[in-house]
This record gives C-alpha cells, structure tokens and sequence, in this order.
C-alpha cells in the first residue's frame, strides 16, 4: 500500500514537472496576437517563432542538464533550471522587441528542459519496459490537464491583468512545483552510481546511442510526430481565431482536442502491458497518416471546411497522438538505462533538430487554410510508417 501511494505521488510530482513547459506554451496562445502588437511585430507568422524558438530552447538544453544529472544526481539540475527560468521569464516581460522576447523564449525553454529532462531520467532510473511506458502514460495523463485548461486560463489572466501577469503566473507555479519537489522526492541517482562530467563523454555517449538502431529510429519517428504536432501548437490561435472568427472559444476547442489525448493516454496505459509498445505504435501511426490523406481528398479545394469537421479530424488525429509520445519515447529509451541523462538529452536534442524546421516550414503556410496543416501531418505520417516498418522488418529478422 506504501509502495502505491508512492508511485501515485511521483506519477503527480513528475507530472508536474512537465507542466510548467506545457503552461509556459499553451497559456501563452491566447496573447500571442497581442504580445506581437506590444513589442511591434505586425506579422502574424513571426508569432509562431515564440512557440516553435521554445522547443528549440527545449531540445538544446537538455545536452547540458542531461550529462550533468549522471554527475551531479537530479535533483540539483532541476533547482538550476528553475533558477534559470525566473531569469527568462523576466527578460520576456520586460522585452520591447521581437528579438528580445524570442531571446527569453528560448532560454526558458533551454530553462524548463532540466525539469522536463530529468523528470524523464527519473522514471528511467526507477522503471524499464513496458512499465516504463505504463508510468510514462500515466505520466501523461496528469500532465495533459494542464493543456486542458492552461488556453482558457490564459485568456482570464490576460483579460484581466495583461499579457505580462501569464508570465508570472507561470513563475508562480513553478516555484510551488520546486517547493513539493524539494519536500517530497528522493534522489533516483546515489552516488555510486553517476559519473563523473566529460565533454568526453558526451560525444562517446552521442556515438554509443547513434549506434543503437532502435533507439534512432524511434527517435526519428518521435520527431517526426513532434514536428507535425508543433505546427498546431504553434498555428492554433491562428486557425481557431483568425480563419475561423473563434476567439471566445478557442480555449474551449483547445481543451476539447486535448482532452482526446488525455483519453487515449489514458487508454494506452491500461493497453501497453496487453499488446506492447510496438504493435501499439504501428497502429497509431497509421491512424495518424489516413486520417490527414481522407482530410486532404475531402477538402482538396484549400476552403476550410465547418468547425465540426475540422474538430473531428483533428481529434482522430489527437487521440492518435496519445498511443505515440509515451511509447515512441520509452522505446528510444530502452537500451539506454545506463546512461539515461545523456540519453534523454541527446534523444530529445536530435528529435527537436528535427521537429523545428519541419514545423517552421509548414507553419509558414498556415495561413487562410488548416490544409497545410493536414498535409504536414500526412506527409510526416507516411516517413513515420515507413520508418516503423523497416523496423519491425529488422526486428523480425532479430527475432527468427
């Protein structure tokens, strides 16, 4: 019973810790119209680098936070980044110009990387396997509350006391995130176990895991979804608000979609112990990539099609995304446990290289119409089936 509430309060604890990178998103979509008129940005598109340029921040970090973690142990690194966000968040609220406030999105995802870095090492460090990918759904499930209700939030605080109280808001919660962490959760690295910090060792760790097959194809699939994912992230306030004339309800068809993630989640938690991570994800990326390809026949002519529609095929494509993250990432980081620092950092690193140009590039034609965005997601989808496959192949092969 001990063990239970436990495990129920570390699933809660590293949840939490990857909700601040998702409350450091998601809050800020509501604003970003305006946040762009108030540092004197009239390109709507330019908006999106406040979005995309913080996961290039999340992807680059980790190469640091990682390999110190193996040194240092965990829970250090998360105080760093914490520190290192309070910093951020202060130059964004007291930036007057694009540059600048892309310069503090950057570091505060560069910041929130630790977090989110180390909370993944954490549950490497305590779980392998399919029970990895278990707690990592679960994990999940916890964190997608806050994408639920962070747009809705978001647009309270900025009608109530302006774009710069989000900012704070997001300080806030992370010090009461930092504080439970402090009180609550041991160090998942002893002694005995770290190693001591090489720019040495992180090139031999780069080469060791480039050489593992399954770790690089997952990592490249896991990319791929990534960046398909981003340009929503990163358009949605368009769509919703600008092609469709839908301010008022766009934290509520935000929190619709995310709630389809959270359910399939939820689902593939329960799921993954049955079938597996494997058979589990092949299913999902072919959802993932027929949805997008019926989408894109259906409503060929570039004219968005009612909200209902676009609803639907957006929350096919969601609940698709729920069978992949948890499982995509578990199996890139299954050979990995005994370096899961620099695992997680370089996994993370190369699938971010990855995710922003793909979304930069699609989200540019997000526009008048969701269709690129469909598009984008098609196209990802079928290198995604196609990298999935030549992996069972090889696994088979492995196997006979």
């Amino acid at each position: 019973m001990q063990e239970r509430s436990n495990n129920i309060e570390f699933i809660a604890l590293m949840a939490a810790l990857m909700s601040i990178v998702a409350l450091a998103l998601d809050a800020l979509l509501p604003a970003l119209d305006i946040i762009g008129l108030a540092i004197g940005n009239t390109d709507p598109t330019n908006n999106q680098l406040l979005i995309t340029l913080f996961f290039l921040g999340m992807g680059t970090g980790p190469l640091l936070f990682g390999p110190l973690s193996d040194s240092l142990g965990r829970k250090p690194i998360v105080y760093a980044g914490f520190v290192f966000f309070l910093i951020s968040s202060f130059i964004c609220v007291v930036a007057e110009s694009l540059e600048l406030m892309i310069i503090g999105r950057i570091l505060q995802g560069i910041s929130l990387s630790a977090p989110r870095t180390i909370s993944i090492a954490m549950i490497r460090d305590r779980f392998s396997g399919d029970y990895m990918a278990r707690i990592m759904s679960f994990v999940t499930v916890v964190f997608i509350l806050v994408p639920i209700i962070a747009p809705a939030f978001g647009k309270l605080v900025l009608d109530t006391l302006g774009w710069e109280a989000i900012f704070y808001v997001q300080v806030i919660f992370s010090l009461i995130v930092g504080f439970w962490f402090w009180k609550r959760q041991p160090e998942t690295l002893p002694e005995p176990r770290r190693s001591s910090f090489k720019w040495k060792k992180i090139w031999s760790g780069f080469l060791e895991i480039v050489g593992y097959r399954r770790t690089m194809i997952f990592t490249f699939i896991w990319g791929l979804v990534t960046g398909s994912f981003l340009v929503y992230l990163s358009t949605s306030q368009q769509i919703f608000e600008v092609q469709y004339r839908l301010p008022d309800l766009f934290p509520y068809l935000f929190a619709g979609l995310a709630l389809t993630v959270g359910a399939s989640t939820l689902l593939n938690g329960n799921l993954v112990l049955r079938f597996g991570m494997r058979r589990l994800i092949g299913w999902a990326l072919l959802v993932y990539t027929l949805n997008p390809l019926v989408y894109s026949l259906v409503f060929s002519g570039g004219s968005n099609p009612h909200i209902a529609w676009l609803m639907l095929f957006l929350g096919i494509q969601f609940f698709s995304v729920g069978f992949l993250f948890g499982n995509l990432r578990s199996m890139a980081m299954e050979p990995l446990g005994h370096i899961a620092g620099i695992g997680a950092a370089i996994t993370g690193f190369l699938a971010t290289v990855m995710s922003v140009p793909i979304s930069a590039w699609i989200g540019k034609y997000v526009i008048n119409s969701a269709l690129p965005l469909f598009l984008g997601f098609l196209i990802c989808g079928m290198l995604a089936v196609v990298a999935m496959g030549y992996s069972n192949y090889r696994y088979r092969q492995e196997n006979d």
